[in-house]
This record gives structure tokens, sequence and C-alpha cells, in this order.
């Protein structure tokens, strides 16, 4: 069968939304439309997406899945529709991501200096698949933080992070000024398989409600500082390579030029 896009992005809005009157708002149309639309695509697909009740709505397993696969599809499409205009248009554009906490904009300065007329756009990625952008054709080239898969990508190294254990201020190794692997034994530890957060934003929540403590890099640490939270360097863990990750099949020259400023600026800075 062939996916329709419309319904596709119709069901990613509720997915996300978790509300078909919000995701309708979001939408511009009626939420009886979007109702029926969604029905229509779950008989399309054969399968339940959604369990509605009265104040809520929650994934299937099945729903889960394409809701993860749709993230996806729908971004490679846009990027696709992006570049055919760009072609129409005649525009020259280079699109980047990056990892969260990870500063990319004194590359892009440079780079812009010396190609002022080549557009330059940003991609943030999510922090448990930053070569996502790079695979489904957002972007031509990312700053990135490791591990992830390195297979079909090139990756240049740019340096190291120091990794800090993220904890509440409230708790008892919160007045030292570091810690070793051992002090954190028996601690709760947030993304392992059974509590794994689906953005940074909900992890230092979890964290400051004393659900957890998280081990992160320090750029990250340091971009989402706030006092209820505090955050120490584990001396023996080892460090987090960043580094800059191109498909290894690209070789156009702008994006060579942009590799060449970028790791001489991020080496650096």
């Amino acid at each position: 069968m062939d996916l329709d896009l419309r319904k596709l992005r119709y069901f990613a809005a509720v997915a996300e939304q978790r509300h078909f009157g919000r995701a309708a708002e979001r939408l511009y149309i009626a939420q009886p439309v979007l109702s029926r639309q969604i029905r229509a695509f779950e008989q399309e697909l054969d399968c339940t997406l959604l369990v509605r009740t009265t104040r809520s709505v929650e994934l299937t397993a099945a729903g889960k899945q394409l809701y993860e696969e749709a993230k996806g599809i729908l971004a490679t499409v846009d990027a696709a529709v992006r570049r055919v205009h760009d072609v129409d248009r005649d525009v020259r554009r280079l699109v980047v991501a990056f990892s969260p906490g990870l500063h990319v904009s004194a590359a892009i300065r440079a780079f812009t200096s010396r190609y002022p007329d080549v557009e330059t756009d940003l991609v943030p990625t999510r922090w448990w698949e930053p070569d996502a952008p790079l695979r489904d054709g957002r972007a031509q080239v990312g700053y990135l933080r490791g591990p992830f898969e390195a297979s079909g990508l090139r990756t240049i190294p740019i340096g190291h992070e120091t990794r800090v254990a993220c904890m509440p201020a409230t708790h008892p190794l919160a007045c030292r000024t570091a810690l070793t692997s051992a002090d954190l034994d028996g601690e709760r530890k947030l993304d392992t398989p059974n509590r794994r957060t689906s953005s940074l934003e909900e992890k230092f929540e979890l964290i400051a409600a004393g659900h957890g403590i998280a081990l992160l890099p320090m750029s990250v640490a340091v971009a989402y500082a706030r006092p209820d939270i505090v955050h120490l360097p584990v001396t023996d863990a080892p460090g987090i390579e960043t580094c800059l990750a191109v498909a290894a099949d690209r070789r156009e020259k702008v994006l060579r030029d942009f590799l060449e400023i970028a790791t001489t600026t991020l080496r650096r800075a």
C-alpha cells in the first residue's frame, strides 16, 4: 500500500500532542475531520494506533513504532522538498546538525565570511540519535558528540568533554568538589533501560525532583544550569569525544571547505 503522507502528518501531530483538540488547532483543521482521518488511517494500515478515552490519547505499541518512523519519514520528505525549492531558486544552502550543548556558531561565522552567498541552517539533534539528521537528509554535516553509529560516515575528531554527575542540590554528595565512579555505586541513574527519558528537559526535571542522577557531558550541564541542580566532575569517567561528521560519499567543495574551516575553528575554541 502507498503511505498517505497527509494522514501520517495528522497522526504525528496527535501522537505528539496526545490530544485531538490541540493537534487539530496545530493543523488548522476541525477536530471531527482529524478524528475521521485518523480512523481512516488505522483502517488503511489495518492496526490500532491510538487508545482514546474521554480525557487522553495514548499510543499503542504499533502507534509508538509508527511515531518513531514518522519523525524520520516526514523529516526526510521536508528536507527533499526544501532541496528541490533551493535548486529551483538557485539557492546554495548548508545545513549543520549539532548535539545539545555544543556551540558551532564560531565555525559558521568563519565559513560565512568566506562564503557569504551560501545560506546556513541549523538542526538540533536528539541526544539518543545524533547521527539521524545526516542519515535522513536534513543536514549535510554535523558537530556531534559520541558515541553514535558511524558506519557510512566520515568523522573528524575535534576534542573531548568531561563527564559530570548531575544531581539535586539537596543530594548528600552535592557538597563535594569532585566524585569518582565508586562514589556513585548504588545511585539510581536515569537513562537506564527502565527509565529512559525522551528529552533533556525531562531528564533535568526528573533529576531536580529526586528521581535519580545522570552522567552527562559538561557542556550539557552548563547549558541547562539551574539552581536546584549541581554537576560535579567524575574524575575517573572516560571523556566524551566530539567530532565533525559527514556522509562518507559527500565530496562537494563547499562541504569540504566547511569541514576545513570548522575543524580549525572548533579545535581552537
